[in-house]
């Protein structure tokens, strides 16, 4: 309902001993008595003068209130002039509430962000964690003091390195040392770019090498943040079935611009390529024409013999990304990946990684190469595998054991996650509904195909979980079973 002169300085309260000031309680709650529609369009106000004199307080209280009422659009205030209320506050509020709420009409959206809406990742998880949920360490066995202390070091001496490079020196020459004896990778410090995720590698990839139409390989079934972001970024991906060596050749298709593989341990399957099999993919990639990128996501974890050599380390022409992650060897909030680039992409890839703000934090990156040098890194490696194999195999025991009838196990020779297949004609998603339900998270095999299914089954994480609560968890399933 309007108001008269006299009510206006009735409407309103001043506290003096609130901690806003008085203007800007004034400014407030005359805003809010003309968005209401209290005080109506056209609407004369009182005087400086009147209206400071009526809540006894200075005429510049006043005045400034009435000033920023007009910046903001509510008033029309001129020289010698009372304010005119400008807005018609039942119209505002029908305006916000149609802004608050869902847009009239369709979201026009681009190209890349309607592609990353359609893809069926990442995987919303709610709530705590649960076994067995897949694609996770075990982060209660990491030694957060020793990391603590590496963390205080650097952060100590942070100030010394402001103007630093963006990939810290320290962890490059860290790395390019491990991943050598390691992973038989082969690259010079300037190589490695210290990244948030291994999925900004991928990012940076497809941003960097990928033009619309490009046609792009990838696993069936596979890693679907691969496919997101190359498909994100206009590729034609066409998915390539696995026999038992992973990803198989496929002479009859014309040759694409990259392929993305995780030869270590297949994702999601953990099968690992042979080395005659990686030998025929870099014969039929031709250099600076056909891109390999290879994701060794947790290829520090191999239990049953030596790990077989990085694809990187096998090739001689600059053809392979390698990209890796600390988030499975260490802790998920770490938040720390890096990429090993062929040398003519550095300087392109270094750009881009800067324009696309795909950077990591430096106190970290320091950190992490402290906790590295000093064999902290090496020595957690030895005690996870040590423990992820027991974990294995007591999962694979565990559900011979309760349901060896009604799944087929295929085990990895490493890894922290492993596939259970289901009896021909079940479904794996309504299983996976039940025993989320059940307390038990897993994720159906069929989600992970680029096409239509052809396989039903069960991913299961076994290295995040001790050995009791698998046994738990496996009981569980064989009771919804």
């Amino acid at each position: 309902m309007p108001v008269s002169d006299t009510t206006i300085s009735a409407l309103i309260e001043l506290k003096r001993t609130d901690g806003e000031g008085l203007v800007a309680q004034l400014t407030s709650q005359l805003r809010s008595l003309i968005a209401t529609g209290r005080l109506g369009k056209g609407r004369v106000l009182p005087s400086s003068r009147r209206l400071a004199s009526d809540l006894g307080v200075s005429r510049n209280t006043v005045t400034y209130a009435f000033e920023q009422l007009a910046a903001e659009g509510y008033v029309a205030a001129s020289h010698g002039r009372r304010p005119v209320v400008m807005i018609d506050g039942h119209e505002r509020i029908e305006r916000g509430a149609v802004a608050a709420g869902e847009c009239v009409g369709k979201l026009r959206l681009s190209p890349w962000a309607t592609k990353l809406q359609q893809a069926d990742w990442p995987m919303s998880y709610r709530g705590e964690l649960k076994p067995l949920r897949p694609g996770l360490g075990d982060f209660r066995e990491f030694p957060n003091e020793v990391w603590a202390r590496c963390l205080r070091r650097s952060a100590v001496h942070a100030g010394r390195r402001e103007l630093g490079p963006v990939n810290r020196l320290r962890l490059r020459e860290a790395l390019t040392h491990y991943l050598a004896t390691n992973r038989d990778v082969r690259a010079t410090a300037e190589q490695i770019m210290i990244l948030p995720s291994a999925q900004a590698a991928l990012t940076l990839i497809a941003a960097t090498l990928i033009s619309p139409g490009d046609h792009v390989w990838v696993e069936d079934p596979g890693y679907p943040g691969a496919a997101a972001a190359f498909h994100a970024s206009g590729a034609r991906l066409t998915g390539i079935r696995l026999d038992e060596q992973g990803m198989q050749r496929m002479p009859g298709l014309g040759a694409p611009r990259l392929i993305f593989m995780t030869p270590s341990h297949q994702h999601p399957t953990g099968r690992l390529m042979s080395l005659a099999r990686r030998t025929e993919f870099l014969a039929a990639s031709r250099p600076g024409r056909t891109w390999i990128v290879e994701d060794d996501y947790d290829g520090e974890f191999h239990y049953d013999s030596r790990p077989v050599p990085a694809l990187q380390g096998l090739d001689a022409h600059g053809r392979v990304f390698y990209v890796g992650t600390f988030s499975k060897a260490m802790r998920s909030d770490i938040r720390l990946g890096y990429l090993v680039a062929p040398a003519a992409l550095v300087s392109t890839l270094e750009i881009a990684q800067q324009h696309m703000g795909l950077i990591a934090a430096s106190h970290i990156q320091e950190a992490l190469a402290e906790f590295i040098a000093d064999g902290h890194f090496l020595a957690h490696l030895r005690r996870m595998r040590r423990l992820y194999h027991a974990r294995r195999d007591h999962l694979v025991e565990e559900l011979q054991r309760h349901l060896g009838g009604m799944l087929l196990l295929e085990v990895p020779p490493g890894g922290i996650q492993l596939v259970a297949r289901l009896e021909r004609g079940r479904t794996d998603r309504a299983a996976v509904k039940r025993l989320v339900e059940a307390g038990v998270e897993t994720r159906a095999l069929s989600s992970l195909a680029l096409g239509k299914p052809r396989d039903h089954g069960l991913l299961l994480g076994f290295a995040a979980w001790r050995e009791n609560e698998i046994s738990a968890a496996v009981r569980t399933m064989a009771s919804c079973f």
